[in-house]
């Protein structure tokens, strides 16, 4: 008989809530089509659900009829994307992350002050496409610490440090220590850029390592922060699975395991939690307990202000 424990905090965060949100009350005032740039989080069971009641997900404009409602997906959307909605006559909802907007005006204040900007990203997450369409004389990416070797300042160049939202803790400690030892002056945010909720759930994940057999993220593949939860594992030398349903579960997974941890992304609704659980305990497994490591309080508010 395998053992169950859930590791919270799982279920949304406050930006994916916020996003949600956004795009439900707008559908329900205003009626389908709504459109929206790429997805509103990375979770298909949420897009699928408002894909289900008309919402329709394109970064290609030119195939989005006037005057329609766009909303900007919650991992930001680029200054020329948002142009370019506007020269179509689009009326627009801005369903960006707080945190992530963060980053940005950071990083317009540090330039402002005759920064340069080290940004830490991956290249292929969506976030990441804001350094592109911004200053890139004054912001320089660096995915590594090879990268970081290759970077030349002028001597007495003031210099700060910003990052992508969503990268691993670990990594970027690693990755930000490093960067620092190159530039011992280099001037860092009051507060971390790595938001709280992959913090949280990095943090948990971790914290129960030795306490496990094996591990189940219920997560997009999509998502790089349910990879990274997974990833957590891994290197632990610990089994672990990244699903977004149960019947992505092989039938030997429980074979020798005697303890199983169960997590999610901030972006997984946990009637997608709870069926795992459910299917499990219908193959010789029993949900034992719940551990909760932090408490998360934070409410973004929001207002549906058509632009």
């Amino acid at each position: 008989m395998t053992n169950i424990v859930l590791a919270s905090p799982r279920w949304y965060c406050a930006w994916v809530d916020r996003a949600i949100g956004m795009l439900d009350d707008i559908l329900s005032a205003h009626g389908a089509p709504i459109y929206v740039n790429h997805e509103i989080v990375h979770n298909k069971f949420i897009v699928n659900y408002f894909e289900r009641k008309g919402v329709i997900f394109s970064d290609d404009l030119e195939s989005i009829p006037s005057w329609n409602i766009m909303v900007f997906s919650a991992h930001w959307v680029a200054p020329s994307f948002v142009k370019a909605a506007k020269d179509k006559w689009l009326k627009t909802l801005d369903a960006s992350c707080p945190l992530v907007i963060k980053v940005h005006n950071e990083a317009k204040k540090f330039i402002s002050e005759g920064y340069k900007i080290i940004y830490i990203w991956k290249k292929t997450h969506q976030e990441a496409i804001w350094v592109a369409d911004n200053d890139l004389e004054n912001i320089f990416v660096v995915g590594s610490k090879q990268e970081a070797n290759e970077l030349m300042f002028e001597s007495g160049q003031k210099l700060a440090l910003l990052n992508q939202t969503t990268l691993s803790v670990d990594d970027t400690k690693d990755l930000i220590s490093y960067v620092q030892s190159l530039y011992p002056d280099i001037q860092l945010p009051g507060f971390s850029d790595i938001c709280y909720a992959t913090t949280n759930r990095q943090e948990a994940v971790k914290q129960l390592v030795a306490e496990s057999d094996a591990l189940i993220i219920v997560g997009s593949k999509t998502s790089s922060n349910s990879t990274k939860l997974c990833l957590i594992w891994e290197r632990a030398g610990i089994p672990s699975l990244l699903i977004d349903t149960p019947d992505e579960i092989p039938d030997n997974f429980l074979d020798n395991i005697k303890t199983l941890w169960i997590s999610s992304w901030a972006s997984v609704p946990d009637n997608l939690v709870q069926d795992v659980i459910t299917y499990l305990e219908a193959r010789w497994a029993k949900f034992t307990k719940e551990i909760v490591t932090k408490q998360e309080k934070m409410i973004f508010p929001y207002k549906l202000d058509l632009q």
